[in-house]
C-alpha cells in the first residue's frame, strides 16, 4: 500500500514562541537507509511522547523519530499553551455533559500533566511551567450566562473553581473589559515551544531523531518504508502522530474524517517598564473566552502579550500570507479593546496553527493496519491529548493494558464527513456564524 504525502508543514507565518527561543542547534535531516524496529512519524507531543514511551519501556529497541520541520516549529509550538484538565469542547459552550465521560477525560489530561511534569522536572526543562490555572473570562451578558453554566457542571464534577467579579478580573488582567470571570485552579501554563524542543532534545538514547525531513512516500508493509528526499526509514512497526497532515492518508480510512482548522495568534514586543506600571495586573496568566470563538489571551513574565483567535478551514493544510494579513487586523482590533491603556504597543509576530477536529469529537486511536497505529485528531487539545495519546498508544502497541486504555479505546472514532465542496460549505458557514455570534468576546 503507497501512501502519498501531498501536503507537508510549511511555515505559516513567523511564530513568537519559537522566535523568541534561544537559536537551536544543528538539525539532523534523514540520510541514506536506516532500519528501526519503530518509526513514529510526527515530532509534536503525541510523537514525542510515543518515542519516548517506547524507548523507556523497550530499551534495547531502536527508534526513529521523524519530523519535517524542527521539533517545536510545527503545530506543538503554536497553540497558546494551556495544558487543560477539564472538558473543554472549542465549538460549543457545552464545557461539561455527560459526569462519568467528563471525569474519565479529566483522569486522561491530568495523567498527561503528570507524565510530562516529572519529565520537565527531571530534566530541568526551562519552558516557562507554571502551575497557576486559567482565567476563564465574559465579556458581555452571554458570556457572564455561559460561566454561570460552567461552574454548575464544575461544581456537579465536584471539581474546584472561583467566581471572579469585575473588578477582580482586572485587578489580574488590569483590564476593565471583563464583566465576570472563573478561575479553575487545574490548568498548567507553559511556553509550548520551550516545552517541545526541551522533550526533544531530553528523549533516550535509543531514540534516534530526524528533523528537517519531510516525508514523501509512504509504503506500508514487511516492513514499512519512509521515503525522504535524501534517505529512508524502514521499520516493522510504525506509529502516526501527525494529526491534520493524517488526512492525506484515505488508504488508511483517514481521508474524510479529519477537519484540519486554523487557528491564528500575534504576540507583542515586549512591554517597557512605562507600559506595564499603565497597564497594571499580574504578570503572568492565561485566560479562555467564555465563548469558544472569543479571544485567548496570555500575559507572559517577559512582558508580552499573546492574543488568539480565527478560525479558518484548511484543508490544504496551510495558512496563506493574505489570511495572516487579515487576521492580524482583527488580533488588533482584539487587543484594543482589552487594552485601550496601550495603543502604541505593536504586534512582533503572527502566526497560524493546525488544529485536526472530527465533527464529532471522535479521536483515531488503536492500530489501523496491520503494524500500524494511530494517535491523531487531538480536537484542540494537544498538550495533553496529544501527549496522553502518543504515551497510550505506545503502550497499546506493546500489548499492555490499564483503564487508562480502556478509557482511550472506548472514545468515539471520527464521523465521516459530508463530500465536497458540501463539507467546505457547510465547515467554513458555520465558522463564519461562530465567529458573528462571539461578538464583543472576539
Amino acid at each position: 500500500m503507497q501512501l502519498q504525502c501531498n501536503f507537508l508543514p510549511q511555515d505559516d507565518g513567523r511564530c513568537g514562541w519559537y522566535e523568541t527561543l534561544p537559536p537551536a542547534p544543528p538539525s539532523t535531516p534523514l540520510r541514506g537507509s536506516v532500519q528501526a524496529d519503530w518509526v513514529v512519524l510526527g515530532a509534536g507531543l503525541a510523537g514525542l511522547a510515543a518515542a519516548r514511551r517506547l524507548a523507556e519501556l523497550q530499551p534495547d529497541a531502536a527508534v526513529v523519530l521523524i519530523d519535517a520541520k524542527r521539533v517545536g516549529f510545527g503545530a506543538a509550538g503554536r497553540n497558546s499553551g494551556f495544558m487543560v484538565d477539564l472538558p473543554h469542547d472549542l465549538t460549543s459552550h457545552s464545557y461539561t455533559s455527560n459526569h462519568e465521560a467528563d471525569h474519565k477525560i479529566i483522569r486522561l489530561s491530568r495523567d498527561a500533566i503528570d507524565y510530562t511534569r516529572e519529565i520537565v522536572q527531571r530534566h530541568a526543562i526551562e519552558c516557562d511551567w507554571r502551575e497557576q490555572g486559567k482565567l476563564h473570562g465574559a465579556a458581555n451578558a452571554r458570556g457572564v450566562h455561559a460561566l454561570e453554566s460552567f461552574a454548575k457542571g464544575l461544581s456537579s464534577l465536584g471539581e474546584p473553581y472561583r467566581l471572579l467579579s469585575a473588578q477582580e478580573m482586572k485587578t489580574v488582567t488590569g483590564s476593565d473589559f471583563y464583566q465576570a470571570g472563573l478561575h479553575a485552579p487545574g490548568c498548567v501554563l507553559v511556553q509550548p515551544a520551550a516545552l517541545t524542543r526541551g522533550l526533544g532534545r531530553t528523549l533516550p538514547e535509543n531514540v534516534q531523531l530526524f528533523e528537517d525531513s519531510p516525508v514523501l512516500n509512504i509504503e506500508v508493509g514487511k516492513p514499512h518504508t519512509l521515503t525522504t528526499a535524501h534517505g529512508r526509514v524502514q521499520a516493522p512497526r510504525m506509529i502516526l502522530a501527525n494529526n491534520a497532515y493524517a488526512s492525506n492518508f484515505g488508504q488508511l480510512g483517514l481521508k474524510g474524517r479529519l477537519l484540519p482548522i486554523y487557528t491564528y495568534a500575534s504576540m507583542t514586543r515586549p512591554l517597557t517598564t512605562e507600559e506595564l506600571a499603565r497597564l497594571g495586573g499580574e504578570e503572568s496568566w492565561g485566560l479562555i473566552p467564555a465563548d469558544p470563538l472569543g479571544s485567548t489571551v496570555r500575559r507572559l513574565a517577559n512582558g508580552r502579550i499573546c492574543v488568539r483567535n480565527s478560525f479558518t478551514y484548511n484543508p490544504d493544510v496551510h495558512a496563506s500570507a493574505s489570511t495572516l494579513q487579515r487576521v492580524l487586523k482583527t488580533h488588533r482590533k482584539s487587543f484594543e479593546r482589552r487594552f485601550p491603556m496601550l495603543p502604541q504597543v505593536e504586534f512582533e509576530y503572527t502566526w497560524g496553527g493546525a488544529l485536526c477536529l472530527s465533527r464529532n469529537g471522535g479521536s483515531q486511536f488503536g492500530e489501523i493496519a496491520p503494524g500500524v497505529f494511530s494517535a491523531v485528531c487531538c480536537n484542540g487539545l494537544g498538550l495533553t491529548r496529544g501527549t496522553i495519546s502518543g504515551k497510550l498508544i505506545a503502550e497499546y502497541a506493546l500489548g499492555m493494558d490499564s483503564d487508562l486504555l480502556s478509557i482511550m479505546l472506548e472514545q468515539p472514532k471520527p464521523c465521516r464527513n459530508p463530500p465536497e465542496p458540501f463539507l467546505g460549505i457547510g465547515v467554513r458557514s458555520s465558522l463564519a456564524w461562530k465567529e458573528w455570534t462571539a461578538g464583543v468576546e472576539l
